[in-house]
């Protein structure tokens, strides 16, 4: 049951993973919109672009930006991602709208929840900034959608003629444009490739195929699967220790077999070959059971839980997946199995004999260096198949930390159990006891419940200071609007409109450009092995300043002068810095417009991102992007009664603008947290049900000692009720250990998260915490008196005889 669970969990997530991943590509097409295609930030290709994309293949054009829309009829205007696409569109894939046939000039379809939010029916007309559209219906499907990755806003699809007309692209307005090209029968995608990374390298310009058509998608599942298998690893290690109980418990009720087959001449390695192969025949079925669960968990969620999901996921076997998992699970195994079975095959046949409580001897070392071999390969194979090193060796060093921590402290109650003084009434000696008596279920439960228990916990408190800061915190420091995309000639305007809409309104104004980097000391940004390094992926938000900004404190070097007037230089977030290996006085490029600058880092900075203000992980020195074309953006903080009719203002005077309204990016970062705690509860509580597999095993080893035990004493005088209560009191006193000890380090550890990681506040719900670890603890008793209630209503004379 144990390595059922462990190994379903890994093969499930490694599967879905898998599937997904699997799916994305073979719809790379699709998702992409052509073989090939060529992304360009803030800009439109040169004509000498033009033509090398032109000469490559069928091209389509497609333009992405935020826009403000409104149904003509009357009603606030909403932000929406805007998509603008010609005739073309879609080269691969389908696109189906609810009553029309294709987007043409004049006309516009919008996903559902745009639709509901301005309350659209076919037919009616869209103003979107200084242009109105005839409204053609919703977009069923939507081929390339997962390509569009997050967005603050649901889509808008439009013609390709209608952007000018609508006026959004505006002097330094924030867009990125999309060559998407289909290649000729026969062409080479590799040629295609490399053909167009020269043509746009120097303009800043990405080239992807359909090899990846969607990969901040592909990005996100892979992480997310990643952290939940190491969830479903944990999970396996608690596993082990039902294995090692259960092995303990079998090579246990073995003895006299075991002794009589030495007297009769079977040397200790015969011994341990026999039981080897009937613990592998059992591990082998209970494997393969886990495999076939894992190999139908990407149909179930595809069938359940399609809406959530990017892609359909592929259908078929995910063998590398499966073969991975059933790799950890035999190791696994054999790694915690070999430890009993080597003590039960090493004890010489006179001391097995003597006594079934016989202190057991020590595996050789033959035995410790095969566990010592698999355990470290489980390790190794761990950290190789990860994409994020560096994080995966900090969990399993916490995992391993907090395993050992806690046969330590099972080992310490065992012990102060053993010297504790004596209570007075008999059933609390007996229930003492029974914590440390031969063959205690103490250090199996305290290790295995305790790990699931501490990792619900951990959870919990995570969970709790996340919805904390975002219930509470975040309302009262954020602004009401982040406004985008204000034309460079029109900075006064805006303040002066704010102030006029909105008297005492906090405005905040700052330069806005886009860019990626595009080299880090010379070395191009795409021969860089660095995937934690999340400045290299994407375009970049960018600004200048001449004073440091309040939420920004210097780590290394220095800020300029608000004078300075010299060689480009630049500011750089600390933790961008540090994965890169940057120190003061390297170099970074960026490719700004399609012009590549090259500055010379002067400072590092430590940046408070709760500030909810314009943060910029980059900012220039003055004196290099003023020239450039840019727009600006601003945060504006007005009492909630004044949001709507400044909201109203901002789009009619300012139609390029895009406001965002706060509380919608709440609400968008609740939902996808709460869609994340829900993976990661279901993935964390395989380990909470592989601790209870543990419980379970344990009392179901213990239960030919269990039911003697009370034999006696109820021929001794004592009556079901006083039994009863002795196993409750133990029962009791473990849950309480094991809830305190979840407690403490699930806090401990989600502490560490919440101000370590996320660099945020620690206010855990507390109630919550409680709540997880009490329930936790009445389980365990609940178990614990469930399992052992056949023994304690043994009668003696029906037990007596069988003796």
């Amino acid at each position: 049951m144990c390595l059922v669970l462990g190994v379903a969990a890994l093969a499930g997530v490694g599967s879905l993973a898998s599937a997904i991943n699997a799916g994305l590509a073979e719809r790379g097409q699709d998702l992409l919109g052509g073989d090939v295609a060529v992304r360009l930030s803030g800009r439109f290709a040169t004509a000498d672009e033009l033509a090398t994309i032109r000469a490559t293949g069928t091209v389509n054009e497609v333009v992405k930006l935020r826009g403000m829309a409104a149904n003509a009829s009357g009603g606030d205007a909403v932000l929406a991602e805007v998509k603008a696409v010609d005739d073309r569109w879609p080269l691969y894939g389908r696109v189906v709208i609810d009553g029309a046939a294709h987007i043409i000039p004049g006309t516009a379809a919008a996903q559902p929840a745009l639709a509901d939010k301005l309350n659209l029916k076919p037919g009616d007309r869209i103003t979107l900034g200084q242009v109105s559209l005839r409204y053609l219906g919703p977009l069923v499907e939507e081929a390339d959608r997962a390509a569009d990755g997050f967005g603050f806003g649901p889509g808008l699809v439009i013609h390709r003629a209608d952007l000018e007309r609508a006026g959004l692209l505006g002097l330094g307005s924030l867009f990125t444009v999309d060559y998407r090209i289909k290649l000729p029968p026969g062409t080479s995608i590799e040629f295609a490739r490399t053909r167009l990374e020269a043509a746009v390298k120097t303009g800043g310009g990405r080239v992807r195929d359909r090899s990846n058509g969607a990969p901040g998608t592909r990005n996100f599942v892979t992480q997310l699967g990643q952290f939940l298998t190491l969830v479903g690893l944990t999970a396996l290690v608690v596993a082990g220790v039902g294995v090692a109980g259960g092995v303990s418990a079998y090579m246990g009720a073995r003895t006299r077999t075991i002794a009589t087959l030495k007297v009769l001449g079977a040397d200790s390695a015969t011994i341990r070959a026999v039981y080897l192969w009937q613990l592998a025949l059992v591990s082998a079925g209970a494997v393969l059971i886990g495999l076939l669960i894992g190999a139908i968990t990407p149909a179930a969620v595809g069938q359940f839980a399609a809406d959530s999901l990017p892609v359909p996921p592929a259908p078929g076997p995910q063998w590398g997946a499966l073969a991975l998992a059933a790799t950890y699970g035999s190791l696994v195994a054999l790694a915690f199995a070999l430890w009993p079975l080597g003590q039960g095959a090493a004890m010489p046949a006179a001391r097995l004999l003597r006594s079934l409580t016989e202190r057991r001897a020590r595996p050789g070392l033959g035995t410790i260096a095969t566990i010592a071999a698999a355990i470290i390969l489980v390790l190794a194979l761990t950290i190789i198949e990860a994409e994020q090193k560096l994080f995966v060796m900090g969990f399993l060093a916490g995992a391993i930390g907090l395993i050992l921590l806690l046969w330590a402290l099972a080992a310490l109650v065992k012990w102060a159990a053993t010297r504790a003084p004596r209570p007075g009434g008999t059933l609390a000696r007996l229930a003492l006891a029974n914590l440390h008596r031969p063959g205690a279920p103490t250090r199996n439960l305290i290790v295995a419940l305790g790990l699931g228990l501490t990792l619900f916990a951990t959870l919990a408190s995570i969970e709790g200071t996340l919805a904390a800061q975002i219930n509470r915190t975040i309302p009262t420091r954020a602004p009401s609007f982040f406004v985008l995309d204000i034309p460079n000639d029109a900075k006064d305007r805006f303040a002066t409109r704010v102030a006029a809409t909105a008297p005492g309104a906090q405005t905040v104004i700052v330069p806005s450009l886009r860019g990626p980097v595009t080299a880090v000391n010379g070395v191009p940004a795409e021969k860089i092995n660095a995937p934690e390094a999340w400045i290299l992926r994407g375009d970049r938000g960018l600004s200048y300043a001449a004073d440091l900004p309040a939420s920004n404190s210097i780590v290394q070097g220095k800020w300029w002068p608000r004078d300075y007037a010299g060689p480009p230089l630049v500011s750089i977030d600390e933790d961008a810095a540090r994965v890169l290996g940057l120190k003061i006085g390297d170099t970074i490029t960026l490719s700004v417009l399609g012009v590549e600058i090259t500055a010379t880092i002067a400072s590092t900075r430590k940046i408070d991102w709760q500030s909810l203000g314009f943060n910029f992980a980059i900012l220039f020195a003055p004196g290099t992007l003023e020239a450039a074309p840019h727009g600006w953006m601003a945060t504006v903080q007005v009492p909630t009664s004044a949001e709507p009719a400044l909201q109203r203002a901002i789009t009619r005077e300012f139609p390029t603008a895009s406001s965002i309204r706060v509380k919608d990016v709440i609400g968008q970062v609740q939902t996808l947290l709460g869609q994340l705690s829900a993976a990661i509860r279901a993935a964390a509580s395989v380990t909470v049900a592989a601790g209870i597999a543990v419980l379970v095993g344990t009392i179901a080893a213990g239960a030919r000692a269990r039911t003697y035990d009370a034999v006696l004493l109820k021929l001794l005088g004592a009556t079901r009720g006083q039994v009863v209560r002795a196993t409750l009191a133990e029962y009791g006193a473990i849950a309480v250990i094991v809830a305190g000890l979840a407690l403490v380090l699930g806090s401990a550890a989600g502490w560490f998260v919440i101000t370590q990681v996320f660099n945020l506040e620690w206010t855990p719900d507390w109630p919550r915490v409680v709540i997880t670890v009490v329930v936790g603890a009445i389980a365990t008793i609940f178990l614990g008196l469930v399992g052992n209630w056949q023994a304690l209503s043994a009668r003696p004379a029906a037990v007596l005889r069988q003796l």
